[in-house]
């Protein structure tokens, strides 16, 4: 549906274009021949009217039937061929006058026209690089192919003129597009900021509704456990599951209300250790081997210290998911250049698509089949708001590397 209104919207602005082009050509057409072969033969007291030799009136009538012709596929919903129609059109036209008239006679050749002028300076308007360069490289080969038929070195002036506008009109088509993608990109921006907002407000709702029978019914399904430890073997399923919809009732009460950041100095390896009590029992039963390797002696970070335990939480987890017939999981920490430091998590997961990766961290977006995209936009946002990085690296088939790069305290 927005495809088709985007579509539309560019046809609307196209069809104001041309029909801009309809006027403004067929102006610039009549007042130029009018002044040049009447008005200023006149003032000088030579003879006026159209040049001998060449198509006469006809030359005009085959112009004017251009414009009913643009019209036809204008109204047919095909605005983008009319200016290719006017150009072809014009050029071809003027291409044979101009043979006829020169061809054979001692005429002065009349370099340029300021139709052409206007045909290249208006191109920029159609936002269209490929129009842009067929028009001028069209009217340069045009006047390249008289010059080689009448023999006339003349045309060279009108070659260079050509050159000159077109690099100008160039200059204006390059900040035409520039100006577009800036405001294109500011757009979606604002869209995207926007959405967040909404996206906020409705998950700080779900959230707290979620959370409070959620800590009754895992209360109850606890207390039904201890009475009856050995009659049902789904309890722990039931708990387990429970503690995973709070989870996800966490994250989103997290992207309605972000916590305040509260820095304190803490080693990376504490808060690596306490994540791997978190998820080590989960592993196992994957047969998920972890290995941790820290180079060399670790210097502590500023951060809160809750929230980069739910980020590492959320990437081991995500590893241990991609591994469902087990496998290994690196950790590997290290100090860049004493200022910064790398925390990288690698699975041999069946990895990611590259067109996937570009979307990670949007909301809601996922390639699980059951999760909610809610887990690494809370991760990239913990990650940002402790002025770090975050990079995903992936290959399909071999796996995932995931680095998060934070600043090193400063003693």
């Amino acid at each position: 549906m927005k495809e088709e209104i985007r579509i539309t919207k560019l046809v609307l602005e196209e069809k104001k274009a041309v029909k801009l082009f309809f006027w403004l050509f067929n102006i610039v057409f009549i007042t130029y021949d009018l002044f040049s072969y009447f008005i200023f033969p006149k003032s000088l007291n030579r003879e006026a009217g159209i040049p001998q030799g060449g198509l006469g009136y006809w030359f005009y009538l085959l112009i004017f039937l251009i414009t009913p012709i643009g019209i036809y596929f204008l109204k047919r919903g095909n605005p983008y061929l009319v200016k290719y129609i006017f150009f072809f059109g014009y050029t071809l036209f003027d291409f044979l006058n101009s043979v006829l008239i020169y061809w054979g006679s001692n005429k002065p050749f009349a370099n340029g026209s300021l139709v052409e002028i206007f045909l290249v300076l208006f191109s920029p308007l159609f936002i269209n690089k490929k129009y842009f360069f067929l028009v001028s490289l069209g009217t340069i080969v045009k006047y390249g192919l008289l010059g080689l038929i009448l023999k006339d070195t003349r045309v060279l002036v009108a070659i260079l003129l050509v050159i000159i506008i077109s690099a100008i009109a160039f200059v204006l088509l390059v900040r035409f597009i520039s100006y577009i993608k800036a405001i294109t990109s500011v757009h979606e921006e604002l869209r995207q900021k926007e959405k967040l907002a909404v996206i906020g407000q409705m998950a700080a709702a779900i959230g707290h509704e979620i959370r409070n029978p959620l800590a009754s019914l895992k209360g109850f399904t606890q207390l039904q456990q201890e009475r009856y430890p050995n009659t049902n073997d789904f309890y722990p399923i039931m708990i387990q599951e429970i503690d995973r919809i709070n989870s996800i009732a966490n994250d989103l009460m997290y992207l309605g209300k972000p916590k305040s950041v509260q820095f304190t100095k803490v080693n990376i390896e504490e808060i690596i250790a306490y994540t791997l009590s978190i998820t080590q029992q989960q592993a196992e039963r994957q047969q998920i081997i972890i290995e941790t390797i820290m180079e060399g002696p670790l210097p502590p970070i500023d951060c809160d210290d809750k929230q980069l335990k739910q980020v590492f939480i959320n990437l081991i987890k995500n590893a241990i998911e991609a591994m469902p017939d087990g496998g290994k999981i690196r950790i590997n920490i290290k100090v860049l250049e004493g200022k910064r430091m790398l925390t990288s998590v690698q699975d041999e997961g069946c990895g990611i698509e590259d067109e996937h990766i570009l979307n990670l961290g949007e909301p809601f977006y996922t390639t699980k089949k059951d999760g909610n995209g809610l887990g690494l936009m809370v991760t990239n946002q913990i990650i940002s708001d402790h002025n770090g990085q975050f990079r995903i690296e992936s290959s399909v088939g071999v796996g995932t590397k995931v680095n998060v790069i934070l600043p090193i305290s400063q003693k």
